[in-house]
């Protein structure tokens, strides 16, 4: 195949999250009288999407009484702090950098909230990517494929040209629910054996081997 983008999640893929988004789960659980998570625990649920992580982590999920709060605190608490811990991934920065002067597109495709998703790439990625796609209302999250549809559109490419960058199952289905490739990366929120559990098979242990991974696709 003639690979011409490269679409990346966002959350463990490129960016190291996991202590913020910890740090405002466990504020709005707190917040609200509910005993908090352990970032092992957080780590495995995160993936898909903010209703899915304030579901599995507050007791009762969505029929707790408080939900509706819950997810206002995360939401409010997030915004506010989101780039307290957060970074890139080290060797992220000269990845992207490689691949673009190698001539690929690349865009970032996140179940993350729109307003946060875009905010984190503005901050990180704005000279290293094309643009962010976040979740919003109109557009279905992953595992859906809707969003690699709009970033391919986006971009002026066919999804024969793309590749999918991810770091969880739910990024592999998201592939796989697209008809296009996938490289399931091992530094992020899943460990290997859940991606190849999920079917991953074309997996990688450091953002060093992206390029000559790309290339030989």
């Amino acid at each position: 195949m003639a690979v011409k983008a490269l679409l990346f999640d966002l959350d463990g893929t490129i960016l190291d999250t996991l202590d913020d988004l910890c740090d405002s789960v466990n504020y709005a659980l707190s917040a609200h009288g509910h005993p908090t998570r352990t970032k092992r625990e957080i780590r495995a649920i995160l993936g898909n999407g903010v209703i899915n992580l304030i579901t599995r982590s507050l007791p009762e999920g969505v029929s707790n009484e408080q939900f509706e709060e819950c997810l206002a605190t995360y939401k409010e608490h997030y915004e506010i702090n989101k780039t307290n811990k957060t970074a890139p991934y080290k060797g992220i920065p000269e990845a992207l950098s490689a691949l673009r002067a190698a001539g690929y597109k690349i865009a970032i495709v996140s179940n993350k909230h729109d307003e946060a998703a875009q905010g984190l790439y503005k901050l990180f990625f704005s000279e290293l990517a094309d643009f962010a796609i976040g979740n919003t209302a109109e557009i279905p999250k992953k595992p859906e494929p809707d969003m690699v549809f709009a970033a391919a559109k986006k971009l002026g490419v066919s999804l024969d040209e793309i590749v999918f960058v991810g770091d969880s199952e739910v990024d592999f289905e998201t592939a796989q629910n697209a008809g296009v490739p996938c490289i399931s990366v091992t530094w992020g929120f899943r460990d290997e054996d859940v991606l190849r559990k999920a079917g991953a098979d074309c997996i990688i242990n450091s953002p060093n081997e992206l390029v000559a991974t790309v290339k030989n696709m």
